[in-house]
């Protein structure tokens, strides 16, 4: 078996230059631009988001967890029932 064959240079060269096409007379490699684009759910998230840190959300929940440790926050079963056949309906 011979390790030193002549024809491996030649193929070794061929790798070697496909590699150097990618780089201009600059000398660096052209770079594409980088693009971001966001869904319309994500943007809804990210709305969500801060609508929860908006101080009338934040007096809300402490309007609301007054109310459950003093046991006057109710909620009727017809809402709750209305609430779950809406998420089960989307699906």
């Amino acid at each position: 078996m011979r390790i030193n064959e002549p024809n491996r240079v030649g193929m070794i060269n061929a790798y070697n230059k496909t590699g150097n096409n990618q780089v201009g007379k600059s000398g660096k490699i052209p770079m594409g631009k980088d693009e971001v684009n966001i869904s319309t759910e994500a943007l809804e998230m990210q709305k969500q988001v801060e609508d929860v840190n908006s101080p009338q959300r934040r007096e809300k929940v402490e309007q609301l967890k007054k109310q459950v440790e003093e046991g006057k926050y109710h909620v009727s079963s017809e809402r709750i029932a209305d609430k779950l056949l809406s998420f089960w309906k989307k699906l």
